[in-house]
Formats: structure tokens, sequence, C-alpha cells
């Protein structure tokens, strides 16, 4: 830039004479060259711009086929993924359904109906002797308030005594019925209390592990319906530890021990006294570690009334919940059928301070008491898993409503 610091006339002058001067003319020669020039310079400028609008739509065509293909592998994987979960979930519907079939078909067992007969041969004896006798006279008032007092010492309770005799009479009453209706109507109407509360219990549904908490009072035979649902749920490929959360029982951690050998089943204990919430926690740490499906925990043997006991058992929910809020995701009561209705304030009890999901009653085959399991169906929506029939694993059979209704009135499978 030139800086002008005279007047303006000065640079008016100045640019005047700027404007007066010509442009030197050119030759044809050198009026070619410039033309020459000027067009290889558009040809070369043309030639650029065309190889970069070439470079640009490869760059775009080459992101919309990896962006393409991406989609494509991205939307391939997602069918196989949902064709992997159908496919699997088409199996495990079958699993289910022959395990429920399995399930149903050894609950209704005519081997199971003689075996269950057998042992509630003591209660079925007294009813059956008390039903000949009515089977003999006219269903009126008095014979109805025998039958009530007969279901009753059955360990039925008198509310369910009072349902039963209450159908039975339906169409009946003041008329002759023969000791086979009577029987045949007393099991439909028991059948109806207990088939809302049959269930049979898949422990390979739900999260992994599945820990199930055994509860009950001393002698009820939980180690022993643990060690036989253990060799049952080992037998069909299931993945468990068994846990000996009765620390100060050493019989009761050796009983464990031995149905962990019997199915090659792991089994953790602690210490003698050692804290057995500390003990379930840690189990359930080892189970996650090991990809375990299952963690059956026996817990002490507690009376329902010593609160200190309960108390602890309440620690032990609590301190699973820190490691799965979802834990126990099953916890089983383990009733002994001899203590009649002693059991009902059992459930009670354990059903408030563990929260209890279903249940097992044992020791069916040498009890007069048996029918407190009805009294206990009519008074809680529990399902009733098992029955446990003899010693050895075969004989924890799923519960049936209509095999043991049968059973507890003498009638023939």
């Amino acid at each position: 830039m030139i800086l002008w610091f005279g007047k303006k006339k000065k640079l008016d002058e100045v640019k005047a004479a700027g404007a007066a001067m010509q442009a030197p003319e050119l030759s044809a020669e050198e009026h070619a060259a410039q033309e020459a020039a000027a067009r290889e310079k558009a040809e070369i400028e043309a030639k650029v711009a065309e190889a970069n609008r070439a470079w640009e739509e490869r760059q775009k065509r080459e992101a919309q086929e990896a962006e393409d293909e991406s989609v494509r592998a991205k939307a391939a994987a997602e069918l196989k993924l949902l064709e992997d979960r159908r496919e699997h979930a088409r199996l495990r519907e079958e699993a289910e359904a022959a395990a429920r079939a399995a399930a149903e078909a050894e609950a209704n067992d005519p081997g199971l109906f003689g075996k269950l007969g057998e042992g509630l041969a003591r209660s079925t004896a007294r009813l059956t002797e008390g039903l000949a006798a009515l089977g003999r006279r006219k269903l009126d008032a008095a014979a109805l308030e025998e039958l009530e007092d007969l279901l009753i010492t059955s360990d039925m309770g008198a509310k369910v005594a009072q349902r039963v005799t209450k159908g039975l009479a339906k169409g009946r009453f003041d008329r002759e019925v023969s000791g086979d209706e009577i029987r045949r109507v007393l099991a439909e109407e028991i059948e109806a209390i207990l088939k809302p509360r049959e269930k049979v219990v898949d422990f390979s549904d739900g999260p992994r592990p599945r820990v199930v908490l055994f509860v009950g009072v001393n002698g009820s035979g939980k180690t022993t319906t643990i060690g036989k649902i253990a060799s049952k749920l080992q037998g069909q490929g299931a993945k468990a530890l068994l846990v000996a959360g009765d620390t100060f029982r050493a019989a009761a951690v050796e009983q464990l021990k031995v149905w962990g050998e019997r199915g090659g089943i792991p089994v953790m204990a602690g210490a003698h006294g050692a804290d057995a919430a500390g003990l379930v926690y840690g189990a359930v740490e080892r189970a996650q570690a090991e990809d375990l499906d299952l963690v059956l925990v026996d817990t002490a043997g507690r009376l329902q009334n010593k609160a200190e006991l309960m108390a602890e058992l309440g620690k032990i929910v609590r301190v699973l919940r820190k490691i799965d809020p979802e834990a126990p995701h099953d916890v089983i009561l383990v009733l002994d059928a001899t203590v009649g209705q002693n059991a009902l304030s059992q459930v009670e009890a354990f059903r408030h301070t563990a929260g209890v999901t279903g249940l097992v009653m044992t020791k069916l085959d040498g009890t007069a008491k048996g029918g407190v399991l009805v009294a206990i169906a009519e008074a809680h929506d529990l399902p009733i898993h098992f029955i446990g029939i003899g010693e050895t694993a075969a004989d924890l059979r799923p519960f049936s409503a209509a095999a043991f209704a049968r059973a507890l009135v003498g009638l023939k499978a």
C-alpha cells in the first residue's frame, strides 16, 4: 500500500496521469500463449475438481457400505439371539412339562397310595370303623355330629370337620348311605380343600443360585428332607451346595455330610458354634463364584416359642438379603406329622418370622395324626410340595391331593 501525504489536488493529478497511460499492445503469439495458459489452467482446475468429487463420492459410498454391513451384521446377530431364546424357551417348556408329568405320575403312583395308606392305617382304621357304623344308619343330625367328632379326633380340626360334614349332608340328609359312599364323598370334600395347595416346586426356575432355606422345629426331619431333595435334584443334573447351618448340633452336620457323599454333592460347614448367618452368606458367595444352581440350607431346629432362636433365623434372612435382595428364594417349613394340631402353631410362627413359602410334611408312614395336613391347608394359603412316607430318598414324594385324601379315608386307589 502506498500512503499519500500530499494534498488532494496532487493525488488527483497522479490518478489522472495513471489513467492516461495506455497498456502496451501484445503480439498475436503473446495472445495465443496467454489463451493457451488460461485453457490449461482451466483444464487442470476441472480435473482437480472432478478428482475431488470422485474421492468424496467414493468415501460416501464406502461409508454407506460399511454402515449397511454393520447394520446387516447387527440384525443377523439379533435374529440369532431371538432364535436362541425361542429354542431355549421351547426346550425349557418341554423339560418343565416332562418334570411336571413325572412328578404327577410319582405323586399318583399306586405304590405311593399303598405305602401312604399303610402309613395312615392308624388314622384310617379309626375313620373306617366310624364310617362303617354310620353306613348302617340314616344320615341324621346325630350321625352327622358323630362324623364331625370323628373328623376332629383325626386332627382335621373343627372348621374342616364342619365343612366336610356339611358337604356330605347335601342331598343325603335323613337317608341311608353306604360306608363306601360316605368315604367317597369325604375324599372329594377333603381333596377340594387340599387341591389348591398342591404344587410341584420347580427348583430350576428363577435366579441362579437359587437359595432354599429349610426351617422347622427340632426333630421335624429337616436334614433328612434336604438330603432327599438334594439327591433327587442331583439325579436331574442340578449343581447344588448343601449348607450345614445347624452349627450347634454336630450330628446334624455329619448327617448332612452323609447325604452329600451319597449324592456326590459338596457340603459346606463351619466350626462348632459358628455364626450361621455368616456361614450362609459365604455359601452364597461360593455358589456364585462356582456357578452353582442351588444352595440348600439346613438351619438349626428351633421351637416356635423361643424368641431368641426365632430372632436368629430372622438374622439369617436379613444377611442373605445383603448379597441378594431376593434371597432366600424359597423358605420351606418341614413339619412332623406326629405332632398333630401343634403343627398349626408352627406354621403361624415360622411364617411370621421367616416368610415361609412352602411346606413339607414328614413321618406320614407311622402316625395317626395325618389329618392335620387338611387343617393346615384350610387355615393357610401355602403350597404343599412334598410328603415323606419313609426313610429313603424315593419315599419323599410330590404331594397329591387326590392320593392323600383317598388314603386318609381308607379308599382304595
